[in-house]
């Protein structure tokens, strides 16, 4: 009997002596953090980041933020005209303008349009209004130790005790709930891997040098893929009729071929071939509005997986760039947050993976709702009716 209990002792130590990426999430909170300080220990971070991790709580504000990410429950339509604010033009504007060396400076480098940095800095932080108060690694450590999605956070945590050992941040660094830091609200392990001394004094500070923040996010989207000098979305005009399966982000045509079905310019002039290929994004079905999105819009969605939100972005950025405001034309009513919830309980009874019965219209609802609109007979344009919902 005393030989099993050691031997059960013994492997016991063991787990706990793991790193905690091969830990079991939950389970007792310290000795989780011990398995991370191991981890921590063998990439080289020294005392001062495993003094920090040693003081890291759990953060319930974080939790709650996580399970509460109601934003994205708004349709297309209501978000961009929220978010693509005329504050957030008129200081994007400004902002092009005052930093134009720097812009100009990351274009060459990297070959990042301006407007698509001045983008994600007025939507991430207002141009460094708001960056923020969260205890970033109280905030990592509990999204790590919790087990709703470990996935996400952990890989953040020995970057960020990495930064914090170096004195690049202080340990009690403030900033998003998931986790991101700065003006542009960029990830640890991007933080330590694209930052970019962009005022050259030597250090790499994302929280107040804005040739900092400018230069690593132009690093950032250039390392995510980004193709120099090509376009991201253009919106365009869809006719009554068309192809309708034949629409969607990642089903790229070229511009001749959407061209061939009468899909035009907003003014209905013809398009022009540019020689690239695109898909038509129909973010509330073919009667709303439509938008051509390029392999550079991929890139968004590396940023932040939300279509909603990416096509925010995109569009805020042809926008500063000098495009009108898009047409939001006249969409078919959607679903509500429970009517969705409806419909993706019944996608999943049919066998379709939707992620989580959450109300938000993400990519994989998307997908199993065209699905279900080929099988009905139905126009396949990615947005659920009320008529989609009473067919199932």
């Amino acid at each position: 009997m005393r030989l099993r209990v050691e031997i059960l002792a013994a492997l016991l130590v063991g787990v706990f002596a793991l790193p905690a990426s091969a830990q079991e999430c939950g389970g007792d909170f310290e000795a989780w953090k011990q398995g991370v300080a191991a981890e921590a220990k063998a990439a080289g971070v020294g005392a001062v980041g495993l003094d920090a991790l040693e003081d890291a709580t759990i953060e319930q504000r974080a939790l709650a933020r996580d399970r509460a990410q109601g934003v994205f429950t708004q349709i297309f339509t209501e978000f961009a005209n929220r978010m693509i604010s005329a504050y957030r033009l008129k200081q994007g504007a400004a902002n092009l303008k005052k930093y134009a060396d720097v812009f100009d400076r990351a274009d060459k480098e990297f070959g990042v349009q301006p407007a698509i940095i001045a983008a994600f800095w007025g939507l991430e932080t207002d141009f460094g209004a708001v960056q923020g108060d969260f205890h970033t690694l109280n905030a990592l450590v509990t999204l790590s130790h919790d087990c709703r999605r470990p996935q996400l956070f952990r890989q953040q945590l020995v970057p960020l005790l990495t930064l914090i050992d170096r004195g690049v941040l202080p340990a009690d660094v403030k900033g998003a709930w998931a986790g991101e830091i700065g003006q542009t609200q960029i990830l640890p392990t991007d933080y330590l891997a694209k930052g970019v001394d962009g005022d050259g004094d030597g250090k790499v500070d994302l929280r107040n040098s804005v040739p900092d923040v400018i230069m690593t996010t132009a690093n950032k989207i250039m390392s995510r893929g980004w193709k120099r000098d090509q376009p991201w979305v253009q919106e365009v005009r869809v006719p009554d009729e068309m192809p309708w399966d034949q629409t969607g982000r990642t089903n790229k045509l070229p511009l001749s071929q959407w061209a061939q079905w009468d899909v035009t310019e907003p003014n209905g002039n013809p398009l022009i071939d540019n020689g690239l290929k695109a898909g038509l994004a129909l973010p509330m079905g073919r009667k709303g509005p439509a938008f051509l999105t390029y392999d550079n819009f991929d890139v968004y969605l590396e940023w932040n997986q939300s279509f909603t939100y990416a096509l925010t972005a995109a569009v805020l950025a042809t926008r500063l760039a000098g495009a009108p405001q898009f047409d939001p034309r006249t969409p078919e009513q959607g679903l509500s947050g429970e009517q969705m919830k409806a419909l993706q309980t019944k996608l999943e009874a049919k066998g379709y993976d939707v992620g989580m019965v959450d109300g938000i219209l993400g990519t994989n609802t998307r997908e199993a709702v065209r699905k279900e609109q080929t099988r009905l007979g139905l126009p396949v344009d990615g947005w659920p009716t009320p008529e989609l919902l009473a067919k199932l």
